[in-house]
């Protein structure tokens, strides 16, 4: 049976590879494909305890079986038409959740979310520095497994509203190229009151960071470099 096989962020230069069509054998697990590129590309080997697998855009633990046609990504760790966003969902209850490729328009998303019954509105924004670690920046560039990267804001966004006094909550994310003071991440959460407007947010960043699957590759004067984080627990165990 065949499969296809995904390749993000520092696994891509690793391998060379963006994509794969793969012939496996039938009840093949989702281990026995990793070990398989990790026999061509021995650095894999080294990189797995970091390497968390996707299946059918959802994460997966590595005993899993896997069918003929199934798509399969392995991810390193985390660091449409006239709309602004390539993907995009939007909740009866007001939520938010995107990826854009364009600079996000902060404000916009504020006035689609602020009501009159709200009293406190927060923002965060990421903004891209000019140093790392005591190298000088230039840019930055952001790619993702788009997919599977919206559905696990939005899942992040739910979970969020439903375990704080809040009324709505955008997560919004943007990709490629980005110059130095540009937002590669937002988060607005409004609320009748600020504390659970400020925990939120809070928690909304922080969730972002470690579970959706997003890289960022650093280019500097003397050379670039995929930045590299962790994957929160819940994710890590799979």
């Amino acid at each position: 049976m065949r499969v296809q096989v995904l390749f993000f962020g520092l696994l891509k230069d690793v391998t060379g590879l963006t994509r794969e069509d793969l012939e496996v054998s039938p009840g093949s697990s989702l281990q026995a494909i990793f070990d398989q590129y990790a026999e061509r590309f021995p650095r894999m080997r080294g990189l797995s305890p970091s390497i968390v697998i996707a299946h059918n855009r959802q994460f997966a633990g590595r005993d899993t079986a896997v069918n003929d046609g199934d798509e399969i990504a392995f991810l390193p760790p985390v660091s449409g038409g006239s709309s602004p966003y390539t993907h995009e969902i939007r909740d009866p209850e007001g939520h938010f959740f995107a990826l854009t490729r364009q600079p996000i328009d902060e404000r916009a998303v504020r006035r689609e979310m602020l009501q009159n019954c709200d009293g406190a509105i927060v923002t965060f924004e990421g903004v891209v520095r000019d140093n790392s670690k005591g190298r000088k920046t230039r840019y930055l560039d952001y790619e993702c497994y788009e997919a599977m990267a919206i559905e696990v804001l939005a899942k992040i966004g739910r979970e969020i509203a439903a375990n704080h006094d809040i009324s709505r909550i955008a997560l919004v994310h943007r990709l490629g190229r980005m110059e130095i003071n540009e937002a590669s991440v937002v988060v607005i959460v409004t609320s009748p009151h600020r504390r659970a407007a400020f925990d939120a947010a809070l928690e909304g960043i922080n969730r972002l960071k470690r579970t959706v699957p997003i890289w960022k590759k650093e280019y500097f004067e003397d050379g670039e470099v995929w930045v590299e984080g962790e994957w929160d627990d819940s994710v890590a165990s799979h």
